[in-house]
């Protein structure tokens, strides 16, 4: 029986070895150093969180209603009888840590950043898989629109980082509970007509839920929301005045962004700001990430009401982009392959490897005492700078030949020299 990875999910694979480069490891590793540069410059630190929850922290925080909870989830009942489910997003399983271990007892904000697998069953596709993988930042405990402008701003500065130029940034307000059901009201009595087509089922789910209808991709439904009022007109004051102040503080920090009413976002947690990244790169609008605030979450999840803002960043998406482009450098090349020409040269070899290692070089030499040609192949495959040959003549002229696999350039030099030669 030939195995193979599930349908949605991929091996990340050393250099030349898959057929879609942005699944090369050197990539992701990459993106990862990045990632992790631009955070801890303003103060995030990592959190970690287990692969699988009780299924009740995601229904009570993505919504019932959510096409994640309702198609998506990953969900079985353990040997304890105990309902899981895999991780279908980060945020909710690090506000489920940051309350179980009093993270916010530390004092507020509380800034929490890290890099997940999630599990969403759905169709795959070019940027879309069934395991999948985020980077993710939560800013706990201000309520200041200056929290929702900086996470805005780390993402900005992350996605300069990679050499992503073409940004485009689009923000919206959804209010409070109230802001949205006053709004939601709206849109039915708007859609009234296309809703009396519809199946019983998407009749149910648009009451539920009836922003979920701005954000969609359906023609006829987008026809039959034109005219649509604006959500803007529902808004109160005071989530009025946040929006601006969000506004104000991203204009200051130089970052260009649209007001979208179609930005809502997929997730029930979400208040007041929203917002997406897209990108036009390739020629084809292309939705890079999304976040927004979500001060009523942790609430809801048992503590205190506590403001809260963060971002989810695909990474597959992030690096098929960054692979079109090819905007990721290929890696250093090994510094050496040691290639031992004579039986009495491997102990030197050996000992010339540790050498080297212990000063910081990346080297290899063969290990089950092969021919030198077929040394020199696997210095090839390698893909060493060098082949560091010791043989009779040099154990005994206290030398090594060093050939330059790129060009084939071979030179002699006495064995004190060739750090100096490897530091070149």
């Amino acid at each position: 029986m030939k195995y193979q990875a599930p349908r949605g999910t991929n091996d990340i694979l050393p250099i030349e070895r898959t057929k879609e480069k942005a699944f090369e490891v050197h990539r992701w590793q990459w993106a990862e150093i990045l990632w992790w540069e631009t955070v801890s410059q303003y103060g995030y630190q990592e959190i970690r969180t287990p692969i699988f929850e009780d299924i009740d922290l995601f229904l009570r925080s993505s919504g019932e209603t959510s096409d994640i909870v309702q198609k998506e989830m990953y969900d079985f009942y353990d040997k304890g009888e105990r309902h899981i489910a895999l991780r279908p997003e980060g945020t909710a399983p690090v506000m489920r840590a940051y309350l179980e271990h009093g993270i916010g007892n530390l004092g507020h904000p509380t800034r929490l950043a890290y890099e997940v697998e999630c599990f969403r069953y759905g169709r795959p596709g070019q940027g879309r898989y069934r395991q999948l993988h985020q980077f993710g930042m939560e800013l706990i405990g201000s309520e200041s629109p200056q929290a929702d402008a900086e996470i805005i701003a780390v993402t900005h500065e992350f996605y300069n980082r990679c050499g992503i130029d073409e940004l485009k940034v689009s923000i919206n307000s959804i209010g409070r509970p109230a802001d949205r059901a006053a709004y939601g009201e709206a849109i039915l009595k708007h859609l009234s007509g296309w809703l009396k087509d519809q199946e019983a089922e998407e009749q149910e789910k648009a009451r539920k839920n009836p922003l979920r209808l701005i954000d969609t991709k359906n023609p006829k439904l987008i026809e039959a929301l034109d005219g649509v009022p604006q959500i803007q007109d529902y808004l109160d004051d005071r989530a009025k005045s946040h929006f601006e102040g969000v506004c104000s503080y991203l204009e200051e920090s130089g970052i260009t962004y649209e007001v979208d009413q179609g930005v809502v976002r997929g997730l029930d947690y979400y208040t007041d700001t929203v917002f997406e990244f897209t990108t036009s790169a390739l020629d084809e609008k292309l939705a890079l990430c999304g976040g927004g605030r979500y001060d009523e979450l942790i609430q809801q999840m048992g503590g205190q009401p506590t403001p809260s803002v963060g971002v989810g960043i695909g990474i597959e998406r992030l690096l098929l982009v960054l692979t079109s482009l090819d905007l990721i450098p290929n890696p250093d090349a090994p510094d050496a392959f040691l290639i031992a020409a004579t039986d009495d040269a491997r102990k030197p070899v050996r000992d010339l490897a540790r050498l080297l290692r212990s000063e910081g070089y990346t080297v290899q030499y063969d290990i089950d005492d092969k021919k030198m040609k077929q040394q020199f192949k696997q210095a090839d495959r390698f893909g060493a700078r060098y082949a560091v040959i010791l043989g009779e003549d040099e154990m005994r002229e206290n030398t090594y030949t060093i050939k330059e696999l790129a060009t084939g350039e071979q030179t002699t030099i006495p064995q004190d020299q060739l750090i100096e030669k490897l530091a070149q």
